[in-house]
């Protein structure tokens, strides 16, 4: 399920390194666009108790005829340590910056998680990344 994964280099005063996995499950596979930023936003928590849901930044791009619907959230970092694990990261002060990208052969996700500082220094990048996306 994971087609590619890229450690990205912490920025100086990060102790953590963020991580950019890209998935692939097959046509019909990994849920749809709704379910999945439902579930990434819903691995973020605000230290103020506010709803992920209410910070959380989302906007639709296309790019050489793909849809790609992306989304940006800060907070701690709360998903699972691996899938159906009981165990969980705790990591405060983090970003995650993901997206469904629309394709004939089935969707991909992208996913970017690490401290702030590091997403936001990789950010040129990553939207980079996203507008060069093209099915082949």
């Amino acid at each position: 399920m994971r087609v590619a994964q890229f450690l990205l280099s912490h920025a100086d005063g990060d102790a953590d390194d963020a991580e950019l996995v890209v998935y692939y499950f097959g046509q019909g596979g990994g849920g749809g666009v709704e379910a999945n930023i439902g579930r990434w936003v819903g691995q973020m928590q605000q230290p103020d108790g506010k709803p992920s849901s209410a910070v959380a930044k989302r906007e639709t791009r296309h790019v050489n005829g793909l849809t790609v619907a992306l989304l940006d959230v800060s907070g701690t970092y709360i998903a699972e340590t691996a899938p159906g694990a009981s165990t969980h990261h705790n990591n405060t002060g983090y970003r995650l910056r993901a997206g469904v990208v629309e394709t004939a052969a089935g969707p991909y996700y992208i996913k970017l998680t690490g401290p702030q500082r590091t997403v936001a220094k990789w950010d040129q990048a990553f939207n980079a990344f996203v507008a060069s996306m093209r099915m082949k």
